[in-house]
Order: C-alpha cells, then structure tokens, then sequence
C-alpha cells in the first residue's frame, strides 16, 4: 500500500477578537484509508499570551497513512475555543484544510468561521457567553449543508507541515 506521512505543527492562530485560546483538531479521511500510527484528535494547550495579536501552540502533529487510492484524501479540521477568566469556554470558529498532496514542507492558513444565531442568541452569548454550536461536526467539512448557515469569519490557524510520500509510483497511485 502507498504512504503519506504528515509531520508538523499547529503553530498558532491570530485574527481572532480575545486571547486565551485553544485549538481542538481531528483529522478525517475516506474509507480506503488507514491510521498506522499516530493519533486521529487532540487539543493544544490555552495560550494565555500577553499579546493580543496572536496565540503560539508550537502542538505537534505526526500521522502515518496507508492507502489503496487518493479518494478520501485526509483533512484536518479545527474548533478554535476562548476560555475566560472564569474558566468558561467559548466557541470563536471552526475551520478545516486538505493535507497537501505534494511531498515537502507547506505553510498552511486556515480560515476560520462560527454560526451567527438570531440577535437574541447574540445579546444572550454577549451577556453570558457561550453561542451557537454545530449540532453536526461533519459539516465543518462537508460542503452538503453548509451553504444554509449564517456565519461570520473569524481568525485563522497557522500550520506548517511536511509531507512524505512513499510506495505511490510502485502502486499505480497518481496525485
């Protein structure tokens, strides 16, 4: 079987209205595609920097594929979360990024968006946090429903990846 190898970081996010965030991430792929090692999720830390215009989570990344074809490629997927000081969190945006399908280093932006709501939800989020949410994950990614939601954009998420391909040629596998 072919190989992708992904290794890199969550660098950091910025654009977004506060700091102290935190990043949870999920990586989702087709179904000729499988996890050799490495984790599927995680979470980075809160950054609770002393600037406000950026949040540094240097959060490593290193998943190892296999693969019979390129259907299904894997993306990664982000919920970028606000934590008061109150130790409340709040959802600031969801985004997602395919992997990169060329071998090498790449430095990735992920723009980010969240659900707006109707004005009350937004008088009630701005009073006692908190806001609308996806009842679904699966739309951050899949484009099937998505158009029929009201967002606002967000920050963006920066990532810096390498991508190792192995055994593609010797497979038949084109990218």
């Amino acid at each position: 079987m072919a190989e992708v190898h992904v290794i890199g970081q969550i660098v950091g996010a910025s654009g977004f209205p506060d700091h102290s965030l935190f990043c949870k991430w999920g990586i989702h792929s087709g179904g000729g595609w499988k996890i050799l090692s490495g984790l599927r999720e995680g979470q980075t830390q809160v950054d609770n920097s002393q600037s406000h215009d950026a949040a540094y989570f240097a959060h490593p990344i290193d998943i190892h594929f296999a693969t019979k074809g390129i259907q299904g490629w894997p993306r990664l997927h982000f919920q970028v979360w606000h934590q008061d000081a109150f130790g409340r969190n709040e959802l600031y945006g969801y985004g997602f990024v395919h992997i990169p399908t060329s071998p090498g280093m790449h430095e990735i932006d992920c723009p980010t968006w969240r659900p707006t709501g109707t004005f009350m939800e937004s008088v009630t989020q701005f009073f006692l946090g908190g806001g609308p949410h996806l009842k679904n994950p699966d739309l951050i990614y899949s484009g099937a429903d998505r158009y029929r939601l009201q967002t606002i954009a967000m920050g963006k998420i920066h990532l810096r990846i390498g991508i190792i391909l192995r055994n593609f040629d010797k497979f038949g596998i084109e990218c």
